[in-house]
């Protein structure tokens, strides 16, 4: 028998009985928009858990700090920076390094000159660790290729310029007043100048600086860039200078080390995995989102299979509808079997043939349920809180608000609702090709 001519029957059998047929098929369509839904909103449950994690902070950023170091800990210097970027999954680590001396040099513009901290970090990783600007651009090294003279400050940095002169008082400007910064950073001139103690007779050393941009002051961020940013060995000459100009001894027995250190891991996947690494050295002052993220994930995941298992019983219940269908089609055609056998229809066949019929059940049932799900899940999000009712999947990651269907859920529901009406009608296929033909002949 043909492949066409078996597609045909089967179609033509299923039509004949259109009642049980399309009864059949609703339990299976039932049964997948359950599943489909019930998924979607464990899905959204997890995506909204992600984002308001994402809202405190980068989900991938591992915090080392260097407090309460003994004699016996690991020291956090730029050896241990290099180690840190050779841990598997491991993309980006800056130091978050506070100058020990906060008064080593003042930022000049003019009549104004800058209060607040500086922070050295390594300048080529702010891109990498999602740092963006709302003006100019991000820095790009110098010739030499060091970060020599180029500083970056915030948006909400630049009211931090004041008059020391000023009658009446070193007044800032708010940023609530409306007024614009006294600075234009990346247009006027603008100097450090290192600061020195009343004994010392020397010369202050200037150094002009350059700002390519404006960053977005985004709190959660580490570190935060609310003052400004130099590059960290920038910044340590610096400190170096202002030691030497006000005659300032280094301690020879003291081991230098940074107070923090940020490591940003590929994926969020692998921070408890580079946790552990980091732990493995010696450190235990750690922090990241891991801490919060992995109980709610855990608990995400297990509200998922409590949905998904609700919608698989009304799944298992349409497959016993569909294996309820193929028997009692079976009854009612065994003469028609009797009749194929005879004619030396091949057995396998017959089976395929009432496999297509099961199959096909199963396939229909999961079109409409999945088509049904999509449009169940554009009404919640829509008039249920999601906003917007965006249910598709872009990019890998499933676009939506409570409830959200990648494309890999939608595929895996129709291939499982026809593979659902395939086992269904596999023991009535196979009890329809051992019917004895004389037997089948006989049956009125």
């Amino acid at each position: 028998m043909r492949v066409g001519d078996m597609v045909r029957m089967s179609l033509s059998n299923l039509w004949k009985r259109k009642v049980r047929t399309l009864l059949t098929v609703t339990g299976v369509v039932i049964g997948t928009c359950a599943i489909v839904v019930m998924i979607s909103l464990g899905l959204g449950m997890q995506k909204t858990m992600q984002d308001s994690l994402a809202q405190m902070g980068d989900l991938t950023i591992i915090n080392i700090y260097n407090y309460n170091a003994t004699a016996d800990s690991p020291v956090l210097n730029d050896e241990m920076l290099n180690t840190f970027r050779q841990i598997e999954h491991v993309s980006v680590v800056t130091p978050s390094y506070d100058p020990e001396n906060y008064g080593f040099g003042t930022i000049k513009s003019g009549r104004y000159q800058y209060s607040s901290n500086i922070t050295g970090v390594d300048m080529s990783a702010l891109a990498d660790l999602g740092y963006e600007v709302q003006e100019g651009s991000l820095p790009e090294p110098n010739e030499d290729g060091t970060y020599d003279g180029i500083v970056l400050f915030s948006s909400e940095s630049l009211y931090n310029f004041y008059n020391p002169n000023r009658r009446g008082g070193n007044v800032f400007i708010g940023m609530n007043t409306g007024e614009e910064p006294p600075v234009d950073v990346m247009e006027d001139k603008i100097e450090i100048v290192i600061n020195k103690t009343e004994d010392t007779t020397k010369k202050a050393p200037e150094h002009k600086l350059t700002c390519p941009g404006i960053l977005v002051t985004d709190w959660n961020k580490t570190p935060t860039p609310y003052g400004v940013f130099m590059d960290v060995n920038y910044l340590r000459k610096l400190e170096k200078e202002y030691k030497d100009l006000n005659g300032i001894k280094e301690d020879r027995n003291k081991v230098f080390a940074y107070q923090n250190v940020v490591v940003k891991v590929e994926d969020m996947k692998y921070v408890a995995e580079v946790e552990e690494q980091i732990k493995a050295m010696g450190f235990q002052n750690i922090s990241s989102m891991e801490s919060i993220r992995q109980p709610l994930e855990e608990q995400s995941r297990q509200q998922q299979m409590i949905f998904g298992g609700l919608g698989a019983i009304s799944l298992f219940v349409a497959a016993l509808g569909i294996t309820n269908t193929m028997i009692m089609s079976i009854y009612e055609r065994t003469r028609e079997i009797g009749v194929m056998k005879v004619l030396g229809c091949v057995i396998s066949d017959i089976r395929t043939m009432f496999l297509m019929e099961a199959g096909t059940i199963g396939f229909v049932g999961g079109v409409i349920g999945l088509a049904l799900s999509y449009g169940i899940s554009f009404a919640i999000n829509t008039f249920g809180g999601g906003g917007g009712g965006n249910i598709y999947d872009i990019g890998g990651i499933g676009i939506g608000g409570v409830s959200i269907i990648p494309w890999w859920l939608a595929v895996g529901a129709l291939i499982f609702a026809t593979m659902v009406g395939l086992v269904s009608g596999f023991s009535p296929a196979n009890r329809a090709v051992k019917i004895s033909a004389l037997t089948a002949i006989r049956q009125e």
